[in-house]
């Protein structure tokens, strides 16, 4: 396993890190407590050092056996967590006090300490952004007292999906030591205005969704059904699952003795960017964690695999609106 500072925080981080949502539960079907732990504890093995989690993860669920973990091993293990807006909207939605009020970010980091059994989070991020927020000086001052008392060390955001540029003024104010962004071979948008701001201001980057919530891996068809209540059904509704498969089939031309899988296509591309602290693909699975974590060994990508690359890069947004 390699490793990257996480910007100006020094922080040595996995290039590979463990996503726990899936971990939490809910939205995702099919969790089981004894495999979710066993793939934590193998991520570990592995030398992954980073996961990352969130209070809203099956209400904390998530959270839990992260700590529990954490509590077991003897390696150093950075754990980040995020707030919730308090409107519970995802894209970000409203004013600052409707979204993030000084006692609601208060309460949410103690709430998650709490979960975790743990006496400091390495990062804590709000779990939207708002590029209006940052005239507000509220919020961050409330940051800077409970980073005082020590509740957690550095602080971050999680950009709201597919606007990368709505966080680069907040990476130019200084506030934020790391950022949160979905960056894949579909989505490359951050390297537009995003990645260059974080490489200038040394401001950390983690990079989620890096197969595409599972289109990236190649396992999604025409036929893929998911369980009830499983939130890919919306994802991939109507004809995208179709749409996926077409261009992962596309993809696929591209394997051979560079890479062999699309998942380490996937992976290595987030990787080939210099900007790039860690990647957090979703891990539920020992196989999936071991498959996933290979890819930090892999020689860089070359130049015409990138350039190739581009090709597919993809403007569209899955995701519902609320």
């Amino acid at each position: 396993m390699q490793h990257r500072r996480l910007g100006r925080t020094g922080i040595e981080v996995s290039e590979i890190g463990f996503g726990a949502w899936g971990i939490g539960g809910a939205m995702w079907q099919g969790a089981e407590d004894t495999e979710s732990l066993r793939a934590l504890h193998t991520a570990v093995d592995e030398g992954v050092n980073v996961i990352d989690t969130a209070l809203v993860y099956g209400s904390g669920h998530s959270e839990k056996l992260v700590g529990q973990v954490v509590r077991e091993r003897s390696e150093r293990i950075y754990v980040f967590s995020k707030i919730p807006p308090k409107n519970m909207r995802w894209p970000s939605h409203g004013t600052l006090e409707e979204a993030f009020p000084s006692h609601h970010i208060v309460n949410c980091v103690n709430q998650s300490l709490a979960n975790l059994k743990l006496e400091q989070l390495d990062l804590i991020q709000f779990h939207v952004w708002d590029e209006s927020w940052l005239s507000r000086e509220e919020w961050f001052e409330t940051i800077q007292d409970l980073k005082r008392q020590g509740k957690f060390a550095y602080f971050g955001v999680s950009i709201d999906d597919h606007r990368p540029a709505s966080a680069v003024e907040l990476v130019r104010s200084g506030k934020v030591d790391a950022v949160q962004v979905i960056y894949n071979i579909f989505d490359q948008s951050p390297e537009d205005e995003l990645f260059p701001a974080c490489r200038q201001y040394d401001v950390g980057v983690i990079a989620r969704v890096p197969f595409d919530e599972g289109s990236l891996t190649g396992t999604i068809t025409p036929e893929t059904t998911f369980p009830p209540g499983d939130w890919r059904e919306h994802y991939f509704s109507g004809d995208r699952k179709r749409e996926v498969f077409e261009r992962a089939r596309e993809l696929e031309k591209l394997l051979g003795s560079e890479v062999e899988t699309l998942p380490e296509l996937a992976l290595r591309f987030c990787l080939h960017h210099p900007a790039i602290s860690t990647v957090i693909p979703g891990m539920r699975k020992t196989e999936h964690v071991r498959s996933n974590v290979a890819a930090s060994d892999r020689p860089a990508l070359s130049a015409r695999m990138i350039s190739e690359l581009r090709k597919h890069r993809w403007v569209r947004n899955f995701y519902p609106e609320n």
